[in-house]
């Protein structure tokens, strides 16, 4: 059983998969409390992985994103080949806090304040930027680095940090833009 907040079908709305059409399963709970977090973790029901699957099923897309809360707390190998056996591409959105199956298909890492990373292997760093020293990041290995505007308040900050550190690139909340879930 893992506890769901939701399941849901839209586009990808940040980060290197924007506007790719993908099945969000949002799990419930979270080890990290950030003031910007937009899932009601108290919410949430507890599902079989069979009753997940058939969820999952209705919608047409390839990509799976579990995401959260703290989908690291829920999920196992078994649970990713269950999604593989259907033929889904799976990616995880995770703060990087806990020890992750080695079987996702694509792990976005977006590290948070007192978290200590435990991933091995990052394919797209993401950093919520409020303003704080991200020079931390600078080291972690990763194949894409995103910086995003904390709830769209700060867009201005986020490109003219950009554009001194161009490692980085411009994650928007597409979605929150566009006004889809």
């Amino acid at each position: 059983m893992r506890k769901i907040n939701e399941i849901f079908y839209s586009l990808q709305g940040e980060g290197y998969y924007t506007g790719t059409p993908a099945v969000f399963i949002r799990f419930s709970g979270c080890n990290l409390k950030c003031s910007f977090c937009d899932t009601q973790h108290e919410n949430g029901v507890m599902m079989t992985d069979e009753a997940i699957l058939a969820e999952v099923c209705k919608y047409p897309a390839k990509m799976v994103v579990l995401t959260g809360g703290e989908p690291g707390l829920w999920i196992d190998e078994a649970f990713v080949e269950l999604l593989h056996s259907v033929d889904k591409y799976v990616s995880i959105e995770t703060n990087g806090t806990r020890h992750l199956p080695v079987n996702l298909d694509w792990v976005t890492c977006s590290p948070k304040k007192g978290g200590a990373l435990k991933v091995t292997h990052i394919d797209e760093l993401k950093v919520v930027y409020e303003g704080q020293d991200i020079s931390m990041y600078e080291g972690i290995s990763a194949l894409h680095y995103f910086l995003q505007p904390c709830s769209g308040k700060n867009t201005a900050e986020v490109v003219s940090y950009i554009l001194e550190h161009p490692r980085w690139r411009l994650s928007l909340q597409t979605h929150k833009l566009i006004d889809i879930p």
